[in-house]
């Protein structure tokens, strides 16, 4: 379906050449284990910066979603089983690029008993063991609902575990179909009742005709389930065929999002343009004494 068009883009949503060496190097070796990222198939900007620095994130459960998000440019339809080598190429990927941090996340497996659960606990597993000098970052889907999923993936101790409410819920029907915004709100409980000690994380994108009235309510929301890192990006679409974006925010208004973060206490924000989930995720771990 052809959406109508986005406003014209603001100059400050370019984005620098990666650097060509260092890119080569990580796709080469992606490419040798079989492995897709995020970075490339969500068509993030930030790319060469993440990947220069030594972070990543990596689509595992396949290249298809059970679901078709809006704003999403990873394909939908029915998926195949599980790939038991998975794990093992992950991490033997990330020994040997010498990752400092790694951020795992998955399209929605609907179909799966688990929702996939099981494959992140066995990733989690195989990196301790071949890369364990590597923070680990799960961003994981909402599993349906599916809470002794939930606590298997909680017991296998990522660094943090992140799960991204996307959008206000008035906006959810549009963007997110087939999420629920309470669910996911719930998840990030039930992930702190489980293990109070793992950073949570989530994030939200702006752009979509939300008001900053209902950021900061949503930003209320996580804070009272227990998230204390927080991301806020631009929406930018990835093709004339996806959702288009309603607005281009200034940086003035990131910054004024970001501080109205910190006055609601989120200890860890990251907010602007080109701002993602993952972005400088390495950096993004809320210490020990700050975690609530």
């Amino acid at each position: 379906m052809k959406h109508a068009s986005s406003p014209t883009r603001p100059p400050w949503l370019k984005v620098r050449a990666p650097a060509a060496e260092r890119v080569e190097k990580v796709a080469e070796v992606l490419r040798r284990y079989d492995l897709r990222t995020v970075c490339r198939d969500a068509r993030c900007p930030n790319l060469g910066e993440c990947w220069g620095e030594g972070t990543a994130t990596v689509l595992i459960l396949g290249e298809t979603c059970t679901r078709g998000c809006a704003f999403c440019s990873v394909a939908t339809g029915k998926p195949g089983p599980p790939d038991t080598y998975e794990p093992s190429r992950v991490a033997s990927a990330a020994a040997e690029l010498g990752w400092k941090h790694i951020v795992i996340t998955s399209v929605t497996r609907d179909d799966l008993d688990d929702g996939g659960a099981s494959q992140f606990v066995r990733v989690v597993k195989e990196l301790r063991k071949r890369a364990p000098s590597s923070s680990v970052e799960l961003l994981v889907p909402d599993f349906r609902g599916n809470w002794a999923a939930l606590r298997e993936v909680a017991a296998a101790r990522p660094d943090v575990l992140a799960h991204n409410v996307e959008t206000v819920p008035r906006l959810y029907p549009e963007v997110r179909p087939g999420a629920v915004y309470t669910r996911s709100l719930e998840l990030l409980g039930q992930a702190h009742i489980y293990a109070p000690r793992i950073t949570l994380k989530s994030g939200l994108m702006v752009g979509f005709g939300e008001s900053r009235e209902e950021v900061v309510s949503v930003m209320e929301d996580l804070f009272a389930a227990g998230c204390r890192s927080l991301t806020i990006g631009q929406y930018l679409p990835p093709s004339k065929h996806h959702l288009p974006a309603r607005e281009y925010l200034t940086l003035e208004a990131f910054t004024a999002l970001a501080s109205a973060a910190r006055r609601i206490g989120f200890p860890q924000v990251a907010s602007g343009p080109l701002v993602r989930s993952s972005y400088k995720a390495g950096r993004f771990m809320v210490p020990a004494e700050g975690r609530p």
